[in-house]
């Protein structure tokens, strides 16, 4: 079966956010290295998206110069790189027909953020027939402030309101969600074997 490993948005942005300090593995990019190896020592295919959010001056923008792989990832030639505007990495974007051409039967999803980008194209590719393996441990998450939260708090308070979501609750949530529905869910070590 032709696999394809889709790196979504393991890009610079997220470290510029002071919520990164409390992410579930600020060094995430060293596992989603780990995976990327495995899947090119395997001759099998790699796919790299980045999210942007153009002319919206946050750190999504890429006039402001963040919307890089983070320190460690890096694109071998002829892996193609697509931007995303949407969570997803389908919408919008020739990845389907990249894969489709590509005769990929089987994705394997890694990057940031678990419940966000990464579920969500784990849920669009098993929705477009594609099977999936969610390798949770190669995502990360940040702690999501509760419906209604007053914006722009500093993060110890946001992580000091106890209706904040951690990033621990966050991953589990999403291992429930796709779990036997829509990805086969499974660790680092339980790929590579």
């Amino acid at each position: 079966m032709t696999t394809a490993l889709l790196v979504i948005d393991a890009q610079q942005s997220f470290l510029q956010r002071e919520s990164w300090n409390a992410a579930s593995d600020p060094k995430v990019a060293a596992t989603i290295a780990r995976l990327v190896d495995h899947f090119r020592d395997r001759g099998d295919r790699v796919v790299w998206v980045l999210h942007t959010e153009p002319g919206s001056g946050t750190v999504f923008d890429p006039e402001r110069g963040f919307v890089e792989f983070m320190d460690g990832l890096s694109p071998a030639e002829g892996e193609p790189v697509r931007t995303k505007t949407v969570h997803n990495a389908f919408t919008g974007t020739d990845l389907a027909e990249i894969l489709t051409d590509w005769g990929v039967e089987e994705v394997t999803v890694c990057g940031v953020r678990t419940e966000q980008c990464c579920e969500t194209t784990a849920r669009v590719a098993s929705d477009l027939g594609f099977e999936v393996t969610f390798a949770v441990d190669a995502t990360a998450s940040e702690p999501i402030e509760a419906p209604g939260s007053p914006a722009g708090r500093p993060l110890a308070e946001v992580l000091a309101d106890p209706r904040t979501l951690l990033p621990a609750d966050v991953i589990t949530r999403t291992v429930y969600a796709l779990s036997g529905r829509f990805a086969d869910v499974r660790t680092v070590a339980e790929i590579i074997g």
